[in-house]
């Protein structure tokens, strides 16, 4: 039966992904964040609600009012930044969601998460969804996120089911924070690989992000799923350099032009990362630490368990997402 949902943080990527799928199967959604909703967005249906994640709580309580689920999808996603504003949005903000969903009955509760919670630089291979490790996450973005898990489950009690999904590396149409990344890269000749770009990779086509977040706030309750952290991806690891050419070409841009070697790539990441924070300037450093081991560490995960929690699996397999991200583009998607 067709519920009020609310996603903050629904004009994002991950947050708009949930956002259509549960309009899609016809649920009521409140689409909750600071700024306006994107046309698409209210074109299918959803009701926008503004408020700060991190302001004041009788907004958020107002738009969580009669809802069956939220999912909270809002974070500040930046690689560089002071870390009082990832505190703020990124663990604040979550108390704050998870205290007015509270006052409000919201039975449900799905925080967005990241994989890089667990990851302390070393190969994740086959691995399951690990403890969140504030003190070993790399960067202000991954140890926010830790700490915003902690607040999740120590909410967890018979009045509010929660459970934590963490989607890893979501691409494909309209995503800003990874595709069109790589695609500007590629376009101005500066995309490269980190070492040999042999690593394995898993990563999310952005729908089934979103389905499988559907599946989560419908599923929070039971006693499978209720209280754990699953992580999200199409399980189909693919090599680094493979999924930089072929996100390139669906626009038709050219692939990775040369190779840094990976111990060049840290320090200069770790350079970068001081300059940036020092002189506060605006955007992202052309690469950080934790983005060279990103793209030079093996990283994949053993699905079966999220799947059958869940109840859930990717509809739409990398192949298929590369012809969806060419079309979109107008390039080409290479087999």
């Amino acid at each position: 039966m067709a519920e009020r949902v609310a996603v903050t943080g629904a004009s994002g990527v991950v947050g708009g992904a949930a956002a259509r799928a549960f309009l899609a199967r016809g649920d009521d959604v409140v689409a909750v964040q600071r700024g306006p909703l994107p046309a698409g967005l209210t074109d299918l249906g959803a009701r926008e609600h503004r408020a700060d994640v991190a302001g004041s709580a009788d907004a958020l309580i107002e738009a969580f009012a009669g809802c069956g689920a939220v999912v909270h999808a809002a974070a500040r996603v930046d690689i560089t930044g002071p870390w009082e504003e990832y505190e703020r949005a990124n663990v604040l903000g979550t108390r704050r969601v998870i205290e007015a969903a509270r006052q409000a009955g919201v039975p449900r509760f799905v925080l967005v998460s990241s994989p890089s919670v667990a990851h302390a630089g070393h190969p994740l291979i086959g691995a399951q969804a690990e403890r969140a490790d504030p003190a070993s996450a790399r960067g202000h973005y991954s140890r926010s996120k830790a700490m915003a898990e902690a607040e999740t489950l120590a909410a967890h009690d018979d009045r509010m089911a929660v459970t934590i999904v963490r989607p890893h590396l979501v691409w494909g149409p309209g995503d800003t924070q990874l595709t069109e990344r790589i695609i500007d890269r590629a376009r101005s000749g500066r995309l490269v690989t980190i070492g040999t770009g042999a690593a394995l990779i898993d990563t999310t086509y952005i729908d089934n992000a979103g389905a499988a977040l559907v599946a989560a706030a419908d599923r929070a309750d039971l006693p499978q799923v209720r209280g754990r952290a699953f992580v999200v991806s199409n399980g189909e690891p693919r090599t680094v350099s493979e999924m930089l050419t072929r996100i390139a070409r669906a626009a038709g841009a050219p692939g990775p032009s040369r190779s840094v070697p990976f111990p060049v790539a840290r320090m200069g990441g770790h350079m970068l990362e001081r300059v940036w924070e020092r002189s506060g300037r605006e955007g992202d450093p052309p690469v950080t630490a934790f983005l060279a081991e990103q793209l030079a560490t093996a990283h994949w995960f053993d699905q079966r368990e999220t799947r059958r929690a869940l109840a859930w699996s990717p509809e739409v397999s990398i192949d298929e997402g590369f012809a969806r991200l060419g079309a979109h583009y107008g390039g080409v998607a290479p087999g």
